[in-house]
């Protein structure tokens, strides 16, 4: 879980993941998107695949790269249940007194 959250705390890694919603990529279309270094593009890529973000997947001699649903549903179970708890622990709230409410001369 700590390689997801770290993965997804990178500006660049978020395009990324948002560019493979619309489906696969290999790494060159994917670099194209970035004034990065290859090897920094591959850094990245890295890191999502060590999160299990994405998955490469050979066809030819290119890999396409696609997002892995699993690794984003399990976060988003780990954010929901912190939800949860944080709601359960909250104290009720109660309404302010109305601040434009008239005061007595003093």
């Amino acid at each position: 879980m700590n390689d997801l959250f770290k993965a997804l705390s990178h500006p660049v890694r978020r395009r990324i993941i948002e560019m493979l919603r619309a489906g696969p990529m290999t790494s060159g279309e994917i670099a194209e998107a970035f004034d990065l270094s290859w090897p920094t593009v591959t850094g990245h890529l890295n890191a999502l695949k060590a999160a299990h973000l994405i998955a490469p997947d050979r066809q030819g001699t290119s890999i396409r790269y696609r997002l892995e649903i699993s690794a984003v549903e399990e976060g988003l179970a780990f954010m929901l249940g912190v939800l949860e708890a944080a709601r359960a622990l909250a104290p009720e709230t109660k309404e302010a007194p109305d601040e434009r409410q008239t005061h007595p001369s003093r």
